[in-house]
């Protein structure tokens, strides 16, 4: 009868390790990694490095592109400048003529218009008395005219007249006293006339008033 038990040296020898020992050192063998970690390291190094570089570079051009405008800017400056300093030379001249301008303007507003105050004076006129003259001055108006009738009469009317004047609210607007000039009614020896001279004062002018 056959005998199913192992031997015993059988059952020993397979369970026996190798007879050569591993020598293999895991730390030289060669990484067989496809893609390495390092690799990645570097390239975000390089990357950082590249963005820097590009970020670097477009200053600069914009720093070189602003000192450019800034050059071009000084050259169009010192190439005007001797004309714009003759504008201003020139501007302040014209300030000044137009002061002189304005200082005319506002004596001329500040007296009657000659036509109005001579169409009032012969629409108001007496008809005993008739104007010879008008002289417009500095300070005034003189009237230089003749009167009718004799001495006496002549005397009376242009007294009426001196008050008639007086009492103009028309004339009260641009005169203050109004009064003879020389000896009042007087004979022409020239014409043998009874001649009356008067003097009509402006009033005084006020700054920025119109009249």
């Amino acid at each position: 009868m056959l005998s199913l038990k192992k031997k015993p040296e059988a059952a020993a020898a397979s369970e026996m390790p190798p007879w050569h020992p591993n020598l293999r050192n895991f730390a030289r063998l060669p990484d067989t990694k496809v893609v390495r970690t390092a690799f990645f390291i570097n390239g975000a190094f390089i990357f950082l490095a590249l963005g820097f570089l590009l970020w670097f570079s477009y200053q600069e051009y914009k720093l070189h592109n602003l000192e450019r405008q800034i050059a071009d800017w000084d050259r169009q400056i010192n190439r005007d400048k001797k004309d714009s300093d003759a504008f201003v030379a020139l501007y302040g001249k014209f300030q000044g003529e137009q002061a002189r301008v304005n200082e005319v303007d506002a004596f001329l507003k500040s007296k009657p218009a000659v036509s109005q105050l001579l169409m009032h004076l012969g629409e108001t006129l007496p008809k005993d008395i008739a104007l010879d003259a008008f002289e417009e001055q500095a300070t005034g108006v003189t009237l230089r005219g003749t009167v009718r009738g004799t001495p006496e009469e002549a005397s009376g009317y242009a007294e009426a007249y001196l008050n008639q004047l007086r009492a103009d609210r028309v004339l009260a607007m641009n005169f203050d006293d109004f009064a003879y000039s020389g000896p009042g009614v007087s004979r022409n020896p020239q014409t043998g006339r009874l001649s009356l001279q008067l003097f009509l004062r402006f009033k005084p002018a006020v700054k920025g008033a119109k009249r």
